[in-house]
């Protein structure tokens, strides 16, 4: 079989894409969804993403970590499937979707995507560090010389000793300015620190709110494949109106034998 597939990416997060409104893909066979995504025998993505038909909304959102598995949600991802709805003529310049987190909102701007997240109310303070969904589970910590960081070993360490099996996604960040941040992520699924994540840098931006490092409702995080925008208005119980924003591009088509 030969099959179509896009390759997107958002801030360096990439993503292998495929229109599956056919629902000709076997997304049961984990081991076929982790080659594509290898870098040195397959295609090489951070995560597999099916497009499917949803009877509710536009479209529906099929995610893959790359190690085979399905995921939790991905704010990466959500934004380069609505790119790719828009480049396949489902949506244009708005559109609602499902993904396994529930439904989505998004707005695009040219190749920018606004994604409007779950709402997010069950926080957990402890000492120097955050926890919190976001879509996806993330813990957050502020570091110093983040630069330098060992986000690999350290990150490894807190997903599997703190969070054990089912794991967690491991943020380290670093105040920059007032509303500014950078961030480095260790992905559960991945097992490796990625250019950026999109629900860890939304959990981010809540935790350095809820810690009071920033009074401001709209906070810039900088990951290491660029920037992106946190809004958000505080609610009585945590936060809701959350949008996460960011440009998401497709990098290249092509057809792989499967």
């Amino acid at each position: 079989m030969n099959l179509p597939f896009y390759k997107y990416q958002g801030t360096g997060n990439d993503f292998v894409m495929i229109d599956n409104r056919e629902l000709l893909f076997p997304k049961q066979d984990s081991s076929l969804i982790a080659q594509l995504c290898d870098r040195r025998f397959g295609i090489g993505a951070d995560g597999l993403i099916l497009l499917e038909n949803d009877d509710a909304t536009d479209f529906k959102m099929v995610y893959f970590n790359a190690d085979g598995n399905e995921g939790s949600m991905c704010g990466n991802g959500g934004r380069s499937i609505v790119a790719f709805a828009n480049f396949l003529n489902i949506i244009e310049d708005s559109t609602v979707f499902n993904a396994v987190d529930g439904i989505h909102e998004a707005i695009l701007n040219d190749t920018v995507v606004s994604l409007k997240m779950q709402d997010v109310s069950d926080i957990t303070i402890r000492n120097n560090t955050v926890f919190m969904d976001t879509g996806s589970p993330h813990h957050v910590q502020m570091v110093s010389d983040l630069e330098n960081f060992e986000v690999y070993r350290e990150g490894a360490k807190l997903r599997y000793g703190l969070y054990g099996k089912p794991g967690s996604n491991i943020n380290f960040v670093e105040q920059e300015s007032n509303d500014s941040f950078a961030i480095r992520t260790y992905e559960r699924g991945v097992e490796d620190e990625t250019l950026s994540c999109g629900t860890g840098v939304t959990a981010a931006a809540l935790a350095m709110h809820k810690t009071a490092k920033t009074q401001n409702n709209k906070v810039i995080v900088n990951a290491r494949g660029g920037q992106l925008e946190v809004s958000f208005n505080v609610a009585k119980d945590g936060y809701n109106n959350i949008f996460l924003t960011g440009a998401a591009k497709q990098v290249f088509k092509g057809e792989i034998t499967i």
